[in-house]
């Protein structure tokens, strides 16, 4: 089976707990300002990484999470 370096890469999860899971409950109200840093990180260097699929498909992943984010605001509104 191979990994999955874009959705869930192996090295973003300890004891049972993704990295995302953590940054979003250590961050609050910042957490929006986080995943818009990623997006641009991962649109700004896929050109000369050399696999630029797969950064931007990390792109779209983050891209995902803030939607969902905002799909809620909206929801609970």
């Amino acid at each position: 089976m191979t990994e999955d370096m874009v959705n869930h890469p192996p090295h973003y999860k300890v004891n049972d707990i993704e990295c995302i899971d953590a940054i979003r409950a250590s961050t609050g109200e910042g957490y929006e300002f986080y995943l818009q840093g990623v997006i641009l990180k991962y649109l700004w260097r896929y050109r000369y990484k050399g696999k630029p699929v797969e950064d931007l498909k990390k792109a779209e992943w983050y891209l995902n999470k803030l939607i969902e984010i905002k799909v809620v605001d909206d929801y609970t509104k």
